[in-house]
């Protein structure tokens, strides 16, 4: 076993060079197949642990350049300020102003947390309640808590209301195909322009629809629909 100064001398070495490593890459470094000893020098030089792949990666603690919600990565492996996967959520949650929902999280963590979820809540770590369909997860402090859901709910309240597009009577589609498969060009502006020499009352707004609807106008038309048939070429010798 390395005498302390050159295990520490050695780790620094390769931290510096290589941000993060696995227990298995700092046994070798160190010459040990010791656990205990490995955390002891990475305890002498001050570390971190993944919060992401199990804990299973190290680094110093003065490498990571955190983000402003205290978060970094390298590669795909990732870590926080606060340490552990249970203690960034807490904190996340805690400090929200408008709380958090589980789909909020994993999308900055960018990592499963149903189960942290759970676990902090069957603890009462965090609050959890139901709104708009949705759970929000919230400060365990009923203060904080009631400052979160309403700010929650005031965003609810400011996004716009989508009027879902109604579903074109049958006959309309089915004037709208067949203007469609007489027009070469194949898009909205003839088929509205062929509907209305036609003497057919259907609006644009109807005419996007089915076109967004049945995919019209996605892919190019071979020339021959609604015209004759291209002869084929002789093949080439």
């Amino acid at each position: 076993m390395l005498d302390r100064t050159e295990a520490r001398r050695r780790l620094l070495r390769l931290l510096k060079r290589k941000p993060i490593a696995d227990i298995g890459i700092l046994k070798r470094v160190l010459g040990t197949p010791s656990r205990t000893t490995v955390f002891r020098v990475l305890s002498e030089v001050g570390y971190l642990t993944s919060y992401s792949h199990a804990g299973r990666y190290y680094t110093l603690s003065d490498i990571p350049s955190f983000d402003a919600d205290g978060l970094w990565c390298h590669g795909e492996v990732l870590f926080s300020r606060e340490r552990t996967l249970r203690a960034t959520v807490l904190q996340f949650v805690d400090t929200a102003p408008a709380g958090q929902t589980h789909a909020e999280l994993e999308a900055r963590l960018r990592l499963r947390v149903h189960d942290t979820l759970l676990d902090l809540v069957q603890t009462n770590k965090i609050g959890r309640l139901t709104l708009e369909d949705l759970y929000l997860y919230v400060s365990a402090k009923r203060g904080k808590a009631r400052s979160q859901v309403s700010r929650r709910r005031q965003l609810l309240e400011a996004q716009p209301v989508t009027v879902p597009t109604p579903t074109p009577d049958p006959t309309v589609v089915i004037e709208v195909l067949l203007a469609f498969t007489h027009q070469p060009r194949g898009d909205p502006a003839s088929v509205e322009a062929c509907l209305k020499k036609a003497g057919k009352a259907i609006s644009r707004e109807q005419i996007d629809a089915i076109f967004a609807r049945h995919g019209l106008g996605k892919k190019k038309r071979p020339r021959g629909v609604g015209g004759r048939e291209r002869r084929a070429s002789p093949p080439r010798s």
